[in-house]
């Protein structure tokens, strides 16, 4: 108990020192892990070969990991990835594969060492690039979900990977039987079974799974919530992601994959966020550990007999998969940022890769020297990765978007309200522009939003609106009102001022993100300043007074009132912000602050007095306000602009 209790103690130490270094150093959480693995294991001797034992235990983090994502992406949106799943995945692992095996030929190896060699180096780290690319919210990228779609393929792959290891057993050498033979009995459902056998059974336990989920895992849900017991929900998540993979493995197939496959089919059941806040806990302990031990893993004593050979096929791995993976990215059009994420993401080799080499000297395809050196190399390619990561945020720190090399539209039509911005908040001052006949010209930078909006009817056009002569064309001379709904708010000031400049008398609405841009748009020439979640907020705030037994009228009279108070303060300390500094460092607005926060609750408190005393029959009028409040959209309700 006290070993265990001291290798926790060791483990759980140097993550919590290394990781956060790491991130503060903008190395990223995996790097830190690795970091930590490699200090407590070779350098410090801290942890000894139990690590490796521990690693096994650890990859069950990739198996909720792939399970967590399952549950964020639906069927149709994997039946959408089918065409990057076959054709961008498949050509990356077979074209990996025929380079990697040449390479190695080349080197003097016996082509069935090559071929293994190749299989091995073909896959990459599901573990750390989806990892990460979560961490630095590329997911949803095209470049993100090219490289999921290339690891998920490479998940499948690993399944006829490791049937055909034993067929190249050609070598007249044999390994010794304490460095791959596995003592311990395993359970198989396929065992002993004729090849059309282990297919039926295979295909009825991905059948099981689905059916499982689809049919079996709501009821099983619904009762168990009526426990009311949060630790009994988080059992049978934890049950659910064990016995997939436990039967996964009976069957011969990766648990990561099964657990991917019951996650998609959990993705539209209304208890996937409740699977997931269970999960995600065990998840990230998980697979730091394994990072961890991936680090500790690291045999310098071996590295440093062979640096030269080791580093120089390691980057040499590596560029054959960069080299590959960029001719993909051209042969299926990604570009610029997304085609930096993709080809960095996926250079290196992966965890499976480890689970190849212990299965290629169990069977005597690799000798044992060699699976030494080619682990390292696998292990030196995943600590490499964050750094390549590190690489892509330089190189893509000033690129444009992809879309921005899109040909601008030419504007040919003018409207008396130009709109620039067609995202959420955009899109509600339109429909009401033109549900009230008013006619609009709707400008946007993102190309994949003006299309989105074409599909729908509504016309827009692709261009950049902080350009003068694009505005210009748009018709900014002869309008009445501009809308600036842009999300870049140095995009927005720069519009504002220059719509300003040329039209003293244009009547300009901007969306403010806080405090410190509404008075930026102020000085840059706004008429009116709306915050995007100030007024739904007081909207939510009047529901709750209503929801503590207030009258509507009443709740609706404390909102207007709070709306009026906050304003006025708003517009006060506006003379005193100064956009060289702070606001927490500009001693006159805190002290300024702190004096209308006083004066506004207490002049509400004195206004609500008299509304809680005021007549019944006032609710007959408070009515008509209400019912024409409620019926606007709350992001497009009021402005909360300071006025002089």
């Amino acid at each position: 108990m006290e070993s265990f209790l001291l290798q926790a103690s060791i483990y759980l130490a140097a993550a919590v020192i290394a990781v956060p270094l790491a991130k503060r150093a903008g190395l990223g959480s995996v790097l830190g892990y690795l970091i930590a693995g490699v200090v407590i294991g070779p350098l410090t001797g801290l942890i000894g070969n139990e690590a490796k034992d521990l690693q096994h235990f650890a990859e069950f983090g990739v198996v909720m990991m792939l399970f967590i994502v399952g549950l964020e992406l639906e069927p149709r949106a994997l039946w959408d990835m089918r065409h990057r799943l076959i054709g961008l995945g498949g050509l990356q692992v077979s074209l990996t594969t025929l380079a990697i095996t040449a390479a190695f030929s080349l080197f003097g190896q016996p082509w069935f060492i090559a071929l293994a060699i190749g299989l091995t180096f073909a896959l990459s780290s599901t573990a750390i690039v989806v990892q990460t690319l979560n961490e630095k919210q590329l997911m949803q990228t095209q470049g993100g979900r090219s490289a999921f779609s290339v690891l998920l393929t490479q998940d499948i792959a690993v399944i006829p990977m490791l049937a055909l290891i034993p067929l190249l057993a050609l070598g007249d050498f044999k390994n010794f039987a304490s460095h791959g033979k596995d003592t311990h009995a395993t359970m198989s459902l396929i065992e002993g079974l004729p090849g059309w056998g282990v297919t039926l059974v295979t295909l009825g336990a991905v059948g099981v799974v689905i059916l499982f989920g689809v049919y079996c895992t709501r009821p099983i849900f619904r009762y168990v919530a009526r426990s009311r017991l949060p630790e009994i929900f988080t059992a049978i998540a934890l049950l659910l992601v064990l016995g997939t993979a436990l039967l996964m493995t009976m069957v011969g197939l990766s648990p990561a994959l099964g657990t991917f496959l019951a996650g998609v089919v959990l993705a539209n059941s209304e208890f996937r966020h409740e699977l997931e806040s269970d999960i995600e806990p065990f998840k990230g302990l998980l697979l730091g550990l394994f990072f961890i031990t991936v680090g500790a893993g690291i045999n310098f004593n071996v590295l440093w007999a062979n640096l030269a050979a080791i580093l120089g096929m390691t980057l040499t791995v590596m560029l054959i998969k960069g080299l590959i993976l960029a001719g993909l990215s051209v042969l299926f059009k990604l570009k610029g940022r997304n085609q930096w994420l993709f080809i960095l993401s996926l250079a290196q080799a992966g965890e499976f890769g480890f689970v190849m080499l212990s299965t290629t000297v169990q069977t005597n395809v690799i000798p044992y020297t060699l699976s030494q050196q080619l682990s390292l190399i696998v292990a030196l390619s995943m600590l490499l990765t964050p750094l390549l990561f590190i690489v892509y945020d330089r190189l893509t720190h000033k690129m444009v978007d992809d879309t921005q090399n899109h040909e601008e539209d030419e504007i040919d039509e003018q409207g008396t309200v130009i709109i620039v911005g067609i995202g959420r908040f955009g899109q509600i001052v339109n429909r009401l522009a033109l549900a009230t006949g008013i006619k609009t010209v709707v400008i946007d930078r993102q190309i994949a939003q003006i299309d989105a909006m074409r599909r729908f009817g509504v016309k827009g056009y692709f261009g950049d609106p902080t350009r003068p002569d694009l505005m210009h064309s748009a018709g900014l001379m002869e309008a009445k009102i501009l809308v600036v709904a842009v999300d870049d708010q140095a995009a927005a000031i720069k519009l504002v001022e220059h719509a300003r400049k040329e039209r003293p008398d244009l009547y300009i609405i901007a969306r403010a993100y806080d405090r410190d841009h509404v008075y930026r748009l102020y000085r840059a020439g706004a008429d009116e300043i709306v915050r995007e979640s100030f007024d739904s907020a007081l909207r939510a705030g009047k529901y709750m007074l209503q929801g503590m037994g207030w009258a509507e009228f009443e709740a609706e009279r404390a909102r207007e009132q709070f709306f009026e108070a906050d304003r006025h303060a708003l517009a006060e300390l506006a003379g005193l912000w100064d956009p060289d500094i702070p606001n927490e460092k500009n001693a006159e607005y805190v002290d300024r602050a702190r004096r209308v926060n006083t004066d506004l609750y207490t002049s509400f408190l004195s206004n609500l007095s008299q509304i809680v005393e005021a007549p019944a029959d006032a609710e007959d009028v408070a009515e008509d306000d209400t019912e024409q409040s409620d019926s606007t959209e709350p992001d497009a309700e009021n402005s909360g602009a300071p006025r002089s």
